[in-house]
């Protein structure tokens, strides 16, 4: 009886269901079924192991396809205008780019804070056209030609009088929702000099700005502060919009009453 030679093609048989799932993975790397069956009837399932192992290790050795960018790509960014903080920047931005990305990430202005990235905490609030903007939400090119202020621009030479309340009252703890804070706290007050009402608005005909708590809490319910410091952001806006602002009676104390400060202490603790 001729014996089958290792060059003849070997019957289809039923293969077990470790040498199918073996085989599948073979064939994801470029070997047929026919010669997987041919090596499985003359070594074994081992050797098709290995030759699985060193296929794997060779694909993770690989060097990763480098992608250039076509130019229908590059062709793609839109030049855009963003006039931020006094300042005209001419850039070229993805279409799809959000404006707190655009600021962060391309104009170096950090401030402007990503919390959520979703529209729900005002970390990212900013000041466009004197209204507040959810800058997460609004697209950079959506801003092009408009005023735009960051919590950078809100100082001069001196502190804004809404950051000289808010450290005065102590407005903040970890600070990281404080600049969105702040440019909702000035936004707010523009927007009762111009009349714009709020849900809890009792007398629409009214424009006076002299707002009281249960106004500034309901129109600065969209910056949320984790650390709770709510009591004193409404104090500190309360304190701006009745013009108290210029009051400062606080101060940095210097090293040398630190280091007294200290010594005393140190002396009632014993």
């Amino acid at each position: 009886m001729e014996s089958i030679s290792s060059s003849q093609d070997p019957p289809d048989r039923e293969l077990s269901g470790d040498e199918e799932a073996l085989m599948k993975e073979l064939e994801r790397a470029g070997l047929p079924r026919r010669e997987f069956l041919k090596i499985a009837s003359l070594t074994g399932t081992g050797l098709l192991g290995v030759q699985l192992m060193a296929t794997r290790s060779a694909r993770a050795q690989a060097p990763a396809p480098i992608i250039k960018e076509s130019s229908e790509a590059v062709a793609a960014f839109l030049p855009v205008d963003l006039h931020v903080n006094g300042t005209v920047h001419k850039v070229k931005l993805d279409p799809r780019t959000a404006l707190l990305d655009a600021l962060r990430e391309t104009l170096g202005l950090t401030g402007t804070k990503k919390g959520c990235d979703h529209g729900q905490c005002g970390a990212c609030t900013v000041i466009v056209d004197g209204k507040r903007v959810l800058s997460c939400l609004t697209l950079a090119a959506q801003a092009e030609g408009k005023v735009i202020r960051t919590v950078e621009g809100l100082a001069g030479d001196n502190l804004h009088p809404m950051q000289e309340a808010f450290i005065k009252h102590d407005s903040f703890q970890c600070g990281y929702c404080t600049p969105g804070q702040l440019c909702s706290a000035v936004a707010l007050l523009d927007e009762a000099q111009r009349g714009e009402a709020s849900f809890v608005t009792s007398d629409l005909s009214s424009r006076s700005t002299d707002l009281t708590e249960d106004e500034i809490r309901e129109r600065m319910s969209g910056n949320i502060c984790r650390c709770a410091a709510y009591p004193q952001i409404v104090a500190a806006i309360r304190e701006v919009q009745s013009g108290g602002e210029s009051a400062r009676t606080w101060g940095f104390a210097p090293c040398q009453q630190l280091a007294e400060t200290g010594k005393e202490s140190a002396h009632e603790a014993v």
